[in-house]
Parts: structure tokens; sequence; C-alpha cells
């Protein structure tokens, strides 16, 4: 299974790819979506789709895993990633590649044992998990990591059918083979 992690942004997009196996995941490649600051909104969400297709038609995931989205304080900010966010999901659907999405503290849980980890150690055991010679850079594309591995792990003990959607997971659409 190959499984597609997106760490959401506007003006960074961070992505994981990873081959999965039971009990055994590879990192296959990460980096970053960047977009140019100062260009209009809706030119920066076209690069994101762009870019998300070809990702989508680069690595063919069979899943891809999101974190929802989280923000404190800055509502501009989460407006921003809430839109970009909308992009990516759109071109996951349109690309027909199955969504689960993962809040920080099940990623943090899924990837550390503890949902309340700092990140630093989630980064150091990505870095033991997937056995890497040092953190996947920049930190975009490391969180995406993360969350593309939290669903190799929660993915392998907790769902049966790669069609079922886990409870709460906004998936939009359960898929049926055609007949």
């Amino acid at each position: 299974m190959v499984i597609l992690g997106i760490d959401p942004g506007f003006a960074i997009v961070g992505f994981g790819v990873l081959r999965s196996e039971p009990g055994r995941q590879g990192l296959v490649s990460c980096g970053a979506i960047t977009t140019q600051a100062g260009l209009p909104l809706p030119t920066r969400l076209l690069q994101i789709e762009n870019d998300m297709a070809q990702l989508f038609d680069t690595f063919h995931p069979d899943a891809m895993a999101i974190e929802e989205l989280f923000f404190n304080n800055n509502v501009t900010t989460g407006i921003g990633v809430a839109q970009a966010r909308g992009v990516i999901l759109t071109a996951a659907e349109r690309a027909g590649v199955p969504i689960y999405e993962y809040s920080p503290s099940e990623v943090k849980l899924a990837i550390t044992g503890y949902g309340r980890a700092e990140k630093r150690q989630i980064m150091d055991m990505v870095k033991r998990l997937l056995n890497l010679k040092s953190v996947p850079k920049p930190d975009d594309a490391a969180d995406a990591v993360a969350i593309a591995l939290c669903h190799a792990r929660s993915f392998s003990s907790r769902l049966q059918d790669p069609n079922a959607a886990r409870p709460g997971s906004g998936r939009y659409a359960v898929r049926h083979p055609s007949k």
C-alpha cells in the first residue's frame, strides 16, 4: 500500500509518501509544495491543486492521510489553511484516492504512544520507525511523513477493508468496486 501523508497549509503543504506492508513501512519520498507570498490566494490555491494532481500522478497512492484542521488563535491563517485543505481534499476525491483524517493527538499517539508528545519526540520516533539517518526536512514534510506513518500504523491495526471509513474519519464517500 502506498500512503500519501499531507500536512495542509497555503504557504507550505508538506507531503510524505510511504510504502506500507504489514509490520514494515518505508519512506518513498517527501517534500513540500510552496506557494509564493504576495500572490493572490486563488492563484496559490490553484498551484496547490495542480501540484497535488502531480503527486497523485507520480505516486499513485492507495490512500491519503491528512491532518484535521487545528488552529489556536490566528483565525486569518486558519481560514487560509482551511481553504487550502478544501482544495487538497477535492484533488484527492477527483483522483479517486480514499481520504483519512487524523487529529494532531491521534498522530502523536500512533507515533509515540502518547497523545501529548512534543514535536521533537515525534520527529525522533519517525526517524527511528523508518530507520532514517536524519529527520525529513523541511518540518512540514516531516509532519506529513508522521501523518502517513500514523495511517499506516492505524490502518493495519484497525481497518479490515481499505474501502471502509474509520469512524469519525471524515471520509466523504465509500467506493464500492464495480461488479
